[in-house]
């Protein structure tokens, strides 16, 4: 991969850019709370060749969401699994949305 490669795959929000350290700093937490999120399931960083823990753009929204839950009181593991049911009906609420705009577009009537 040459580095204009790399620069375009920056806007990729499943390209793991962020660095353990960095990805911490970025949601004022700390390295423990990525390793426990990532102990609950929550997000599976991929790892760079030296073993290192990367982490993309949208895994950092899922942390960040659950850093929330759990600085509002909720326990660890109960945040992790709200954050997991509100990723899921998202996508199954997008995912209907483009069923609707399919019918649509295909003259059937919409129930």
């Amino acid at each position: 991969m040459t580095a204009d490669d790399s620069f375009g795959r920056l806007d990729d929000d499943d390209y793991p850019a962020y660095t353990m350290g960095r990805a911490a700093e970025m949601l004022n937490t700390t390295q423990g709370f990525l390793r426990a999120i990532g102990e609950a399931r929550l997000i599976t960083p991929l790892r760079s060749d030296g073993g290192h823990r990367r982490y993309s753009r949208y895994q950092l929204r899922i942390a960040a969401r659950a850093r929330e839950l759990v600085d509002q009181g909720t326990p660890i593991e109960a945040a992790c699994r709200i954050v997991i049911l509100e990723d899921q009906l998202a996508e199954a609420q997008r995912i209907n949305a483009e069923h609707h705009r399919t019918d649509k577009t295909a003259g059937r009537p919409v129930a």
